[in-house]
Protein backbone atom coordinates (compact mmCIF):
# COMPACT_ATOMS: atom_id res chain seq x y z
CA UNK A 1 0.00 0.00 0.00
CA UNK A 2 1.26 3.49 -0.84
CA UNK A 3 0.10 7.01 -0.27
CA UNK A 4 -1.75 9.02 -2.92
CA UNK A 5 0.43 11.39 -4.90
CA UNK A 6 -0.62 14.87 -6.03
CA UNK A 7 -1.90 15.07 -9.61
CA UNK A 8 0.82 15.68 -12.19
CA UNK A 9 -1.29 18.35 -13.88
CA UNK A 10 -3.38 20.31 -11.36
CA UNK A 11 -6.93 20.89 -12.57
CA UNK A 12 -9.67 22.81 -10.79
CA UNK A 13 -13.33 21.90 -11.01
CA UNK A 14 -16.36 23.97 -10.14
CA UNK A 15 -18.44 22.82 -7.18
CA UNK A 16 -22.16 23.54 -7.01
CA UNK A 17 -23.44 26.19 -4.57
CA UNK A 18 -24.51 24.77 -1.22
CA UNK A 19 -26.47 25.67 1.86
CA UNK A 20 -25.00 25.75 5.37
CA UNK A 21 -26.62 25.62 8.78
CA UNK A 22 -26.37 28.93 10.61
CA UNK A 23 -25.11 27.78 14.02
CA UNK A 24 -25.49 31.15 15.74
CA UNK A 25 -23.38 34.15 16.62
CA UNK A 26 -21.04 35.25 19.38
CA UNK A 27 -18.85 38.14 20.34
CA UNK A 28 -15.59 36.20 20.20
CA UNK A 29 -15.10 33.04 18.16
CA UNK A 30 -11.94 31.05 18.90
CA UNK A 31 -10.96 28.56 16.21
CA UNK A 32 -8.73 25.81 17.57
CA UNK A 33 -8.71 24.22 21.01
CA UNK A 34 -4.98 23.82 21.56
CA UNK A 35 -2.94 25.79 24.11
CA UNK A 36 -3.35 29.07 22.20
CA UNK A 37 -7.09 28.49 21.82
CA UNK A 38 -7.56 27.66 25.50
CA UNK A 39 -5.66 30.81 26.42
CA UNK A 40 -7.76 32.89 24.00
CA UNK A 41 -11.11 31.48 25.12
CA UNK A 42 -10.46 31.96 28.84
CA UNK A 43 -8.81 35.34 28.33
CA UNK A 44 -11.83 36.57 26.35
CA UNK A 45 -14.33 35.14 28.83
CA UNK A 46 -12.54 36.73 31.78
CA UNK A 47 -12.60 40.05 29.92
CA UNK A 48 -16.40 39.87 29.81
CA UNK A 49 -17.14 38.58 26.32
CA UNK A 50 -19.44 35.82 25.11
CA UNK A 51 -17.14 33.14 23.71
CA UNK A 52 -17.51 30.12 21.44
CA UNK A 53 -14.57 27.75 20.83
CA UNK A 54 -14.59 25.38 17.86
CA UNK A 55 -12.15 22.46 17.61
CA UNK A 56 -11.50 20.06 14.71
CA UNK A 57 -10.88 16.96 16.87
CA UNK A 58 -13.16 15.21 19.36
CA UNK A 59 -11.11 16.53 22.28
CA UNK A 60 -9.17 19.60 23.34
CA UNK A 61 -5.47 20.20 23.82
CA UNK A 62 -4.06 20.52 20.31
CA UNK A 63 -0.44 19.45 20.08
CA UNK A 64 -0.40 18.54 23.78
CA UNK A 65 -2.99 15.80 23.29
CA UNK A 66 -3.42 15.20 19.56
CA UNK A 67 0.30 15.09 18.81
CA UNK A 68 1.47 14.07 22.34
CA UNK A 69 4.00 16.92 22.44
CA UNK A 70 5.32 16.66 25.98
CA UNK A 71 6.45 17.90 28.39
CA UNK A 72 5.47 21.57 28.42
CA UNK A 73 8.82 23.25 27.82
CA UNK A 74 10.40 25.71 30.22
CA UNK A 75 8.78 29.14 30.49
CA UNK A 76 11.34 30.46 32.99
CA UNK A 77 14.27 32.76 32.42
CA UNK A 78 17.58 31.29 33.51
CA UNK A 79 18.82 33.34 36.45
CA UNK A 80 21.35 30.75 37.64
CA UNK A 81 23.50 28.32 35.73
CA UNK A 82 22.04 24.84 35.47
CA UNK A 83 23.51 22.21 37.76
CA UNK A 84 23.73 18.87 35.99
CA UNK A 85 22.26 16.23 38.27
CA UNK A 86 21.35 12.59 37.77
CA UNK A 87 21.81 11.96 34.02
CA UNK A 88 19.13 9.26 34.08
CA UNK A 89 16.21 11.34 35.33
CA UNK A 90 15.02 11.86 31.70
CA UNK A 91 14.29 15.55 32.16
CA UNK A 92 16.39 18.44 30.83
CA UNK A 93 19.56 19.00 32.89
CA UNK A 94 20.46 22.27 31.18
CA UNK A 95 17.65 24.57 32.38
CA UNK A 96 18.88 26.50 35.41
CA UNK A 97 16.89 28.24 38.11
CA UNK A 98 14.73 31.13 36.99
CA UNK A 99 11.50 33.07 37.30
CA UNK A 100 8.34 32.28 35.30
CA UNK A 101 7.73 34.68 32.42
CA UNK A 102 4.29 33.27 31.56
CA UNK A 103 1.39 33.39 34.01
CA UNK A 104 -2.34 33.98 33.68
CA UNK A 105 -4.23 31.11 32.05
CA UNK A 106 -1.12 28.90 32.07
CA UNK A 107 -0.85 29.24 35.85
CA UNK A 108 -4.53 28.40 36.25
CA UNK A 109 -4.15 25.36 34.03
CA UNK A 110 -1.06 24.13 35.90
CA UNK A 111 -2.81 24.42 39.26
CA UNK A 112 -5.69 22.31 37.96
CA UNK A 113 -3.40 19.75 36.30
CA UNK A 114 -1.38 19.28 39.48
CA UNK A 115 -4.54 19.02 41.61
CA UNK A 116 -5.83 16.31 39.27
CA UNK A 117 -2.56 14.36 39.45
CA UNK A 118 -2.06 15.07 35.76
CA UNK A 119 1.21 17.03 35.90
CA UNK A 120 4.32 17.75 37.94
CA UNK A 121 5.07 21.36 38.81
CA UNK A 122 8.11 22.92 37.12
CA UNK A 123 11.21 22.96 39.31
CA UNK A 124 14.94 22.41 39.14
CA UNK A 125 14.19 18.68 39.37
CA UNK A 126 12.07 18.78 36.19
CA UNK A 127 14.44 21.12 34.36
CA UNK A 128 11.58 23.63 34.66
CA UNK A 129 9.56 21.60 32.19
CA UNK A 130 6.10 20.25 33.06
CA UNK A 131 5.63 16.49 32.54
CA UNK A 132 1.91 15.75 32.07
CA UNK A 133 -0.53 12.95 31.33
CA UNK A 134 -2.28 13.71 27.99
CA UNK A 135 -5.53 11.91 28.80
CA UNK A 136 -6.04 13.72 32.10
CA UNK A 137 -4.99 16.92 30.32
CA UNK A 138 -8.09 16.61 28.11
CA UNK A 139 -10.41 16.25 31.09
CA UNK A 140 -8.92 19.25 32.88
CA UNK A 141 -9.46 21.40 29.79
CA UNK A 142 -13.13 20.38 29.57
CA UNK A 143 -13.62 21.44 33.19
CA UNK A 144 -11.72 24.69 32.71
CA UNK A 145 -13.87 25.80 29.78
CA UNK A 146 -17.04 24.80 31.60
CA UNK A 147 -16.09 26.89 34.64
CA UNK A 148 -15.53 29.90 32.40
CA UNK A 149 -18.80 29.31 30.49
CA UNK A 150 -17.13 28.92 27.12
CA UNK A 151 -19.47 27.20 24.69
CA UNK A 152 -17.60 24.55 22.75
CA UNK A 153 -18.14 22.66 19.50
CA UNK A 154 -15.96 19.67 18.60
CA UNK A 155 -15.57 17.73 15.35
CA UNK A 156 -15.74 20.88 13.23
CA UNK A 157 -12.98 21.70 10.73
CA UNK A 158 -12.61 25.36 9.75
CA UNK A 159 -12.68 25.66 5.95
CA UNK A 160 -13.19 29.35 5.28
CA UNK A 161 -14.23 32.79 6.39
CA UNK A 162 -16.62 35.36 4.92
CA UNK A 163 -16.31 39.09 5.60
CA UNK A 164 -19.72 40.56 6.45
CA UNK A 165 -20.43 44.32 6.66
CA UNK A 166 -20.04 44.45 10.44
CA UNK A 167 -18.99 40.93 11.44
CA UNK A 168 -17.01 37.91 10.31
CA UNK A 169 -18.47 34.51 9.41
CA UNK A 170 -16.44 31.33 9.77
CA UNK A 171 -17.32 28.21 7.77
CA UNK A 172 -16.92 24.73 9.24
CA UNK A 173 -17.20 21.21 7.80
CA UNK A 174 -18.97 18.74 10.08
CA UNK A 175 -20.71 15.37 10.10
CA UNK A 176 -23.95 17.37 10.15
CA UNK A 177 -22.95 19.15 6.96
CA UNK A 178 -21.45 22.63 6.57
CA UNK A 179 -22.27 25.22 9.19
CA UNK A 180 -21.38 28.84 9.80
CA UNK A 181 -20.82 30.87 12.94
CA UNK A 182 -20.85 34.67 13.05
CA UNK A 183 -18.64 36.68 15.38
CA UNK A 184 -17.62 40.24 16.10
CA UNK A 185 -14.00 39.03 16.22
CA UNK A 186 -12.37 35.71 15.32
CA UNK A 187 -9.19 34.52 17.02
CA UNK A 188 -7.25 32.16 14.74
CA UNK A 189 -5.62 29.51 16.94
CA UNK A 190 -5.38 26.86 14.22
CA UNK A 191 -1.58 26.78 14.41
CA UNK A 192 -1.44 27.04 10.62
CA UNK A 193 -3.14 30.44 10.34
CA UNK A 194 -5.96 28.86 8.32
CA UNK A 195 -8.56 31.53 9.09
CA UNK A 196 -6.23 34.48 8.61
CA UNK A 197 -4.96 33.07 5.32
CA UNK A 198 -8.52 32.43 4.13
CA UNK A 199 -9.36 36.04 5.01
CA UNK A 200 -6.60 37.22 2.70
CA UNK A 201 -3.71 37.77 5.11
CA UNK A 202 -0.23 37.47 3.65
CA UNK A 203 2.17 34.98 5.21
CA UNK A 204 5.59 33.37 5.04
CA UNK A 205 6.52 29.70 5.28
CA UNK A 206 9.88 28.22 6.21
CA UNK A 207 13.40 29.59 6.22
CA UNK A 208 14.21 32.37 3.75
CA UNK A 209 16.82 30.54 1.68
CA UNK A 210 14.64 27.65 0.49
CA UNK A 211 11.21 27.76 2.18
CA UNK A 212 11.74 24.51 4.09
CA UNK A 213 10.13 24.33 7.52
CA UNK A 214 11.33 22.57 10.65
CA UNK A 215 10.76 18.79 10.37
CA UNK A 216 7.69 16.98 11.63
CA UNK A 217 7.79 14.46 14.46
CA UNK A 218 5.37 11.70 15.41
CA UNK A 219 5.51 11.46 19.20
CA UNK A 220 4.70 8.21 20.98
CA UNK A 221 4.60 6.77 24.49
CA UNK A 222 6.28 3.53 25.55
CA UNK A 223 5.17 1.58 28.61
CA UNK A 224 6.90 -1.07 30.79
CA UNK A 225 10.13 0.91 30.73
CA UNK A 226 12.62 -0.07 33.45
CA UNK A 227 14.15 3.24 34.48
CA UNK A 228 16.56 1.68 36.98
CA UNK A 229 18.18 -0.49 34.33
CA UNK A 230 18.42 2.47 31.97
CA UNK A 231 19.85 4.62 34.78
CA UNK A 232 22.57 2.06 35.40
CA UNK A 233 23.52 2.20 31.70
CA UNK A 234 23.50 6.02 31.68
CA UNK A 235 25.75 6.20 34.75
CA UNK A 236 28.14 3.63 33.33
CA UNK A 237 28.26 5.47 29.99
CA UNK A 238 28.15 9.19 30.85
CA UNK A 239 29.31 10.17 27.38
CA UNK A 240 26.29 8.41 25.85
CA UNK A 241 23.39 10.11 27.64
CA UNK A 242 22.85 13.83 28.30
CA UNK A 243 19.66 14.16 30.33
CA UNK A 244 17.07 13.55 27.63
CA UNK A 245 19.05 12.59 24.54
CA UNK A 246 21.98 10.49 23.43
CA UNK A 247 22.72 6.79 22.71
CA UNK A 248 24.98 7.89 19.83
CA UNK A 249 27.08 4.70 19.72
CA UNK A 250 24.04 2.42 19.86
CA UNK A 251 22.28 4.44 17.17
CA UNK A 252 25.37 4.30 14.97
CA UNK A 253 25.68 0.54 15.41
CA UNK A 254 22.01 -0.03 14.60
CA UNK A 255 22.27 2.25 11.57
CA UNK A 256 25.33 0.42 10.29
CA UNK A 257 23.47 -2.88 10.76
CA UNK A 258 20.55 -1.61 8.67
CA UNK A 259 18.15 -1.55 11.62
CA UNK A 260 17.69 2.24 11.71
CA UNK A 261 17.23 4.71 8.88
CA UNK A 262 16.64 8.10 10.50
CA UNK A 263 17.64 11.68 9.60
CA UNK A 264 18.96 12.20 13.12
CA UNK A 265 21.96 10.94 15.04
CA UNK A 266 20.53 10.28 18.51
CA UNK A 267 17.46 9.34 20.56
CA UNK A 268 15.38 11.88 22.48
CA UNK A 269 12.84 10.91 25.14
CA UNK A 270 11.31 12.34 28.31
CA UNK A 271 9.88 11.03 31.55
CA UNK A 272 6.14 11.45 32.15
CA UNK A 273 4.23 11.56 35.46
CA UNK A 274 3.50 7.84 35.02
CA UNK A 275 5.92 5.24 36.38
CA UNK A 276 7.45 2.98 33.73
CA UNK A 277 6.63 5.28 30.82
CA UNK A 278 8.58 7.55 28.47
CA UNK A 279 7.52 9.96 25.73
CA UNK A 280 9.70 9.40 22.66
CA UNK A 281 10.54 12.36 20.41
CA UNK A 282 12.84 10.66 17.91
CA UNK A 283 11.05 10.40 14.57
CA UNK A 284 11.94 13.12 12.08
CA UNK A 285 10.42 13.79 8.66
CA UNK A 286 12.16 16.51 6.68
CA UNK A 287 11.22 18.56 3.60
CA UNK A 288 7.47 18.30 4.10
CA UNK A 289 4.93 21.12 4.39
CA UNK A 290 2.14 21.00 6.96
CA UNK A 291 -0.21 22.91 4.66
CA UNK A 292 -0.02 20.18 1.98
CA UNK A 293 -2.37 17.21 2.36
CA UNK A 294 -0.02 15.22 0.12
CA UNK A 295 3.03 15.95 2.29
CA UNK A 296 1.09 15.29 5.49
CA UNK A 297 0.02 11.89 4.18
CA UNK A 298 3.58 11.00 3.17
CA UNK A 299 4.86 12.24 6.54
CA UNK A 300 2.43 9.99 8.45
CA UNK A 301 3.53 6.92 6.48
CA UNK A 302 7.21 7.75 6.95
CA UNK A 303 6.92 8.60 10.66
CA UNK A 304 4.98 5.45 11.56
CA UNK A 305 7.62 3.33 9.87
CA UNK A 306 10.32 5.22 11.78
CA UNK A 307 8.38 4.66 15.02
CA UNK A 308 8.39 0.90 14.41
CA UNK A 309 12.15 0.97 13.77
CA UNK A 310 12.80 2.98 16.93
CA UNK A 311 10.65 0.73 19.10
CA UNK A 312 12.49 -2.36 17.84
CA UNK A 313 15.84 -0.64 18.36
CA UNK A 314 15.04 0.34 21.94
CA UNK A 315 13.79 -3.15 22.82
CA UNK A 316 16.75 -4.91 21.21
CA UNK A 317 19.68 -2.67 22.07
CA UNK A 318 18.91 -0.27 24.93
CA UNK A 319 18.93 -1.46 28.58
CA UNK A 320 15.61 -0.83 30.28
CA UNK A 321 13.45 -1.31 27.18
CA UNK A 322 13.48 -5.12 26.91
CA UNK A 323 9.83 -5.49 27.96
CA UNK A 324 8.59 -2.15 26.66
CA UNK A 325 6.02 -1.53 23.94
CA UNK A 326 4.34 1.39 22.18
CA UNK A 327 1.16 2.18 24.07
CA UNK A 328 0.07 5.27 22.12
CA UNK A 329 1.13 7.42 19.20
CA UNK A 330 -0.12 10.84 18.26
CA UNK A 331 -3.49 11.15 16.54
CA UNK A 332 -1.50 13.02 13.93
CA UNK A 333 2.14 13.83 13.33
CA UNK A 334 3.44 16.86 15.22
CA UNK A 335 3.93 19.90 12.98
CA UNK A 336 6.43 22.48 14.21
CA UNK A 337 6.09 25.18 11.58
CA UNK A 338 3.78 26.20 8.75
CA UNK A 339 2.41 29.66 7.98
CA UNK A 340 3.68 32.69 9.83
CA UNK A 341 1.07 35.38 9.26
CA UNK A 342 2.52 38.77 8.32
CA UNK A 343 1.44 41.21 10.99
CA UNK A 344 1.86 44.87 11.75
CA UNK A 345 5.19 43.91 13.31
CA UNK A 346 7.34 40.85 12.57
CA UNK A 347 9.28 39.57 15.58
CA UNK A 348 12.85 38.68 14.61
CA UNK A 349 15.46 36.27 15.84
CA UNK A 350 17.53 39.28 16.88
CA UNK A 351 14.60 40.53 19.01
CA UNK A 352 14.53 37.16 20.76
CA UNK A 353 18.26 36.70 21.29
CA UNK A 354 18.79 40.29 22.50
CA UNK A 355 15.79 40.06 24.86
CA UNK A 356 14.15 43.10 23.26
CA UNK A 357 11.33 44.89 25.07
CA UNK A 358 8.35 46.67 23.45
CA UNK A 359 5.93 49.33 24.65
CA UNK A 360 2.97 47.26 23.39
CA UNK A 361 4.17 43.96 24.90
CA UNK A 362 1.39 41.46 25.62
CA UNK A 363 3.44 38.30 26.31
CA UNK A 364 6.95 37.24 27.20
CA UNK A 365 9.20 34.35 26.27
CA UNK A 366 12.52 32.98 27.49
CA UNK A 367 12.73 29.68 25.58
CA UNK A 368 15.87 29.33 23.44
CA UNK A 369 16.01 29.54 19.68
CA UNK A 370 15.52 25.85 18.87
CA UNK A 371 15.72 24.96 15.16
CA UNK A 372 15.59 21.31 14.13
CA UNK A 373 17.39 21.11 10.79
CA UNK A 374 14.71 21.43 8.08
CA UNK A 375 16.69 19.31 5.63
CA UNK A 376 18.71 16.81 7.66
CA UNK A 377 20.45 16.01 10.92
CA UNK A 378 21.27 18.36 13.75
CA UNK A 379 19.56 21.00 15.90
CA UNK A 380 20.57 24.63 16.44
CA UNK A 381 20.13 25.85 20.03
CA UNK A 382 20.85 29.44 21.09
CA UNK A 383 20.00 30.79 24.53
CA UNK A 384 18.90 34.24 25.65
CA UNK A 385 21.14 36.33 27.94
CA UNK A 386 21.09 34.99 31.51
CA UNK A 387 18.03 36.07 33.49
CA UNK A 388 16.40 37.86 30.56
CA UNK A 389 13.22 37.43 28.51
CA UNK A 390 11.88 38.97 25.31
CA UNK A 391 8.57 40.70 24.68
CA UNK A 392 5.99 39.87 22.03
CA UNK A 393 4.23 43.02 20.78
CA UNK A 394 0.47 43.21 20.34
CA UNK A 395 1.13 44.18 16.72
CA UNK A 396 2.32 40.61 16.01
CA UNK A 397 -1.26 39.43 16.53
CA UNK A 398 -2.80 41.76 13.91
CA UNK A 399 -2.72 40.36 10.35
CA UNK A 400 -2.04 43.08 7.82
CA UNK A 401 -5.12 44.30 5.91
CA UNK A 402 -7.52 42.06 7.86
CA UNK A 403 -9.84 43.73 10.38
CA UNK A 404 -11.81 41.18 12.39
CA UNK A 405 -9.26 38.38 12.78
CA UNK A 406 -6.49 38.05 15.35
CA UNK A 407 -3.84 35.33 15.33
CA UNK A 408 -2.29 33.53 18.30
CA UNK A 409 0.10 30.64 18.87
CA UNK A 410 2.79 29.56 16.46
CA UNK A 411 1.24 31.36 13.45
CA UNK A 412 1.78 34.90 14.82
CA UNK A 413 3.98 37.33 12.91
CA UNK A 414 7.65 36.45 13.23
CA UNK A 415 10.59 35.24 11.21
CA UNK A 416 11.85 31.66 10.99
CA UNK A 417 14.35 32.11 13.84
CA UNK A 418 12.01 33.88 16.28
CA UNK A 419 9.31 31.32 15.53
CA UNK A 420 11.58 28.52 16.78
CA UNK A 421 11.31 30.04 20.27
CA UNK A 422 7.73 31.32 20.51
CA UNK A 423 6.24 28.17 18.95
CA UNK A 424 6.36 26.26 22.27
CA UNK A 425 3.06 25.70 24.09
CA UNK A 426 3.43 27.96 27.18
CA UNK A 427 4.22 30.98 24.98
CA UNK A 428 1.42 29.99 22.60
CA UNK A 429 -0.99 30.06 25.54
CA UNK A 430 0.26 33.53 26.52
CA UNK A 431 -0.26 34.99 23.03
CA UNK A 432 -3.65 33.24 22.97
CA UNK A 433 -4.71 34.90 26.22
CA UNK A 434 -3.61 38.29 24.87
CA UNK A 435 -5.49 37.79 21.60
CA UNK A 436 -8.61 36.72 23.50
CA UNK A 437 -8.45 39.78 25.75
CA UNK A 438 -7.99 42.14 22.80
CA UNK A 439 -10.82 40.45 20.90
CA UNK A 440 -13.14 40.73 23.90
CA UNK A 441 -12.38 44.41 24.44
CA UNK A 442 -12.94 45.11 20.75
CA UNK A 443 -16.23 43.20 20.66
CA UNK A 444 -17.68 44.69 23.83
CA UNK A 445 -16.68 48.24 22.79
CA UNK A 446 -17.69 47.96 19.15
CA UNK A 447 -14.14 48.56 17.88
CA UNK A 448 -11.69 46.92 15.54
CA UNK A 449 -9.04 44.99 17.49
CA UNK A 450 -6.39 47.31 16.02
CA UNK A 451 -8.19 50.29 17.60
CA UNK A 452 -7.99 48.95 21.15
CA UNK A 453 -5.07 50.71 22.89
CA UNK A 454 -2.27 48.36 23.90
CA UNK A 455 -2.28 49.90 27.37
CA UNK A 456 -5.89 48.80 27.86
CA UNK A 457 -5.06 45.25 26.77
CA UNK A 458 -2.05 45.23 29.11
CA UNK A 459 -4.15 46.44 32.04
CA UNK A 460 -6.68 43.61 31.56
CA UNK A 461 -3.91 41.04 31.11
CA UNK A 462 -2.28 42.11 34.37
CA UNK A 463 -5.67 41.88 36.09
CA UNK A 464 -5.85 38.28 34.83
CA UNK A 465 -2.42 37.46 36.26
CA UNK A 466 -0.43 37.55 33.01
CA UNK A 467 3.31 38.16 33.30
CA UNK A 468 4.44 41.38 31.61
CA UNK A 469 7.52 43.58 32.12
Amino acid sequence: MTHLMPPRVPRSVQLPPRQALHAGSTQVLVVGGGPAGIGAAIGAANAGAEVVLVERYGFLGGNATAALVMPLMSFHNEVKQAVVGDPSRLLPPDHGEGEPVVGGVLRTLLDRLVSAGAAIRPSLETGYTVPFDPELFKLVLYELLEVHEVRTLLHAFASGVVDLPDRARAVFETKSGPLVMDADVIVDCTGDGDIAAAAGASYEIGRPEDGWTQPMTLMFRMARFDQERFAAYARANPDQWKGVHGLWDLVRAATDAGELDLPREDMLFFATPNTGEVAVNSTRVTEVLGTSVWDLTRAEFTAHRQMAQIARFLKARVPGFTDSYVVQSGVQIGVRETRRIMGEYQLTGEDVLTARMFDDAIARGAYPVDIHNPSGRGTTLKRLPRGRSYDIPLRCLFPRDVDRVLVAGRCISGDHVAHSSYRVMPIAMATGQAAGVCAALAATQGKRPQDVPASVVQRELRAQGASLH
